[in-house]
């Protein structure tokens, strides 16, 4: 007897939807697999709209072709992919004791069923909009679909003044791209620093510094109130200010869209997503849920976590697929990794920050250097500046973060497969990685901060982070602030409250320095400022800490 075809339906037409539907349709042939979607733009990118906004590409249909322009919609589907795409249609109920989903579409009110044999949730996710007055006035939206690109891409052409409410990766691309549009930029955001679940304020205050340089206002640790106008938006007020505003855009963050799955009895997560198992499966087997509304494993911790991405959303589709298919997969979790380009600074980050460590129990380390990406005689090397994260005790990597106008990616690539591996801060330091001057130094910048916390574990290096040095200015508290470099480097730029020394001439020097008082030597990127420690602590100083990352991990402004 000829086995029946399994039947799937899929809820979701993006990121996740569409990879379980072509992953399943390579798998299996045969079965009868349908997607369903609300809008008519389906099977779209979403990250690449802050550049539309920005007018590096004219065509914003652009987000649905393919690499070879071919654009990906119902007769794309049904043609190359062979599945069939329901376009505005939406999921009212699923029938769990049927086996079956009501559906309605939406130009026509027709309402109908789809019987399925397994059922994938791929209904991502919503903006949160904050319950204050205004945010339903005309020129207020968020930026998810194609269509609030176009209307934020329309009013930025006659608009002069834009407020950004919310300092996350959308808040800060949509402010790089309004900026270069000729807008004045402001950003509200009610945390004390930008990125805030995802960064330390070390790194995160390079980007606060960016933005500055690009004549972005940037407000911290300052809530909003309520937005204000009458046929449009005019002004946002905020506990400390009012500023004038053509457009405002929202993002302050995203929720689960759970809505469907919580009326169907299907378990929530205590993030608040649909709780799955390792194979994806919801509390009901035969439902399964992938995307941003299902909840992650976050691979340091095994503590559930909510991170919308979609390279997420694209894995957990495959592994969805898979199973269906009978391809037996369990999705392991994920590290958080990201990347994010602020103007002419690249930021990507991986696994724990020093905050997240402390928060779980452990003890971490941390060390910031400095180094070019490349070797510095090969012309195009721009600098970077990396901090990583290990456990005191085991010494195991457990994050990173990397800022520079330098490349950021494939150093936050190698430490993410470090720590996927539990790998050390030692097999870090030695891991064969390629080397040419085009590319990357001898040693790597990635060898030269392994070692660096090495050194720092081993207790052959006492430093200071930027942070603690900018305090310590700040609060007047004494100590000798010694500039290492020569006098040529320290005639273009300098730190204000330094005094210099150059290496050359420290030894010749050192009755000049009191013993007691605490000495912290720089440099350019504080390679000279650890040597200067070395010969301190030789000649009998006891209290010397060099300044990690030197100049160019400085996140603050610079004498010039």
């Amino acid at each position: 007897m000829q086995q029946s075809k399994q039947r799937i339906v899929i809820i979701g037409g993006v990121a996740a939807g569409m990879k379980t539907a072509c992953r399943l349709r390579r798998l299996d042939p045969d079965a009868q697999i349908t997607v369903i979607d609300r809008s008519r733009n389906i099977s779209y990118g979403a990250c690449p709209l802050p550049y539309y906004i920005e007018g590096l590409y004219d065509d914003i249909t652009e987000v649905r072709k393919t690499p070879t322009g071919v654009l990906r919609d119902e007769n794309f589907f049904a043609r190359v992919k062979g599945f069939e795409t329901l376009t505005r249609t939406e999921a009212l109920e699923i029938k769990r004791t049927e086996k079956k989903v009501l559906i309605r579409n939406l130009d026509s009110g027709e309402e109908s069923e789809l019987d399925y044999d397994k059922l994938v949730m791929a209904t991502g996710n919503e903006p949160t909009i904050p319950p204050l007055p205004g945010m339903d006035l005309p020129g207020v939206l968020p930026l998810k679909t194609m269509e609030q690109a176009q209307e934020i891409d329309r009013l930025a052409e006659t608009g002069k003044n834009a407020v950004i409410i919310g300092a996350g990766l959308i808040g800060l691309e949509v402010a790089e791209a309004l900026t270069e549009r000729g807008l004045n930029v402001t950003i509200i955001e009610m945390k004390d620093q930008v990125m805030s679940t995802a960064l330390d304020f070390s790194i995160a205050a390079m980007v606060h510094h960016e933005l500055s340089r690009h004549k972005v206002n940037l407000r911290l640790a300052e809530p909003l109130q309520r937005i204000e106008g009458e046929e449009h938006v005019t002004r946002v007020v905020t506990t400390k200010g009012v500023y004038p505003a053509d457009l405002v855009l929202v993002a302050v963050g995203v929720q689960p869209a759970v809505k469907l799955a919580k009326d169907a009895g299907l378990k929530l997560g205590e993030t608040g997503a649909i709780e799955v198992n390792a194979y994806m499966q919801s509390s009901d087997p035969d439902i399964y849920a992938a995307g941003d509304c299902a909840e992650c494993t976050d691979l340091l911790t095994n503590q559930k976590v909510y991170v919308p991405l979609g390279s997420t959303a694209n894995k957990h589709g495959r592994v969805v697929a898979n199973n269906i298919a009978g391809h037996e997969e369990q999705f392991p979790g994920i590290l958080g990794s990201l990347a994010v380009k602020v103007f002419d600074l690249n930021v990507a980050r991986t696994g724990m920050s020093s905050r997240d460590a402390q928060l779980i129990g452990l003890k971490p380390e941390s060390i910031v250097v400095s180094a070019p990406d490349f070797a510095h005689l090969y012309p195009g090397n721009n600098p970077i500046v990396i901090k990583l994260i290990a456990e005191r005790s085991s010494r195991k990597v457990l994050g990173a973060q990397v800022a520079g106008p330098g490349v950021v990616d494939k150093r936050v690539d190698v430490i993410a497969t470090a720590i996927t591996l539990g790998a050390t801060v030692d097999q870090l330091a030695q891991l064969d990685l390629c080397y040419a001057p085009p590319f990357s130094n001898a040693m790597d910048a990635l060898h030269q901060t392994a070692n660096a916390m090495r050194n720092k574990l081993d207790g052959l290096a006492e430093s200071l982070s930027a942070v603690a040095v900018k305090e310590m200015l700040d609060n007047s508290e004494e100590f000798i602030f010694l500039d290492v470099r020569s006098p040529a480097e320290q005639e273009v730029v300098s730190i204000e409250g330094s005094t210099l020394m150059p290496l050359g001439a420290l030894r010749q020097k050192l009755t000049e320095l009191p013993v007691d008082t605490l000495i912290v030597p720089f440099c350019k990127m504080s390679l000279r400022g650890y040597e200067a420690q070395l010969i301190l602590q030789q000649a009998g100083f006891r209290n010397v800490r060099y300044m990690e990352g030197g100049i160019l991990g400085w996140p603050y402004e610079l004498k010039k």
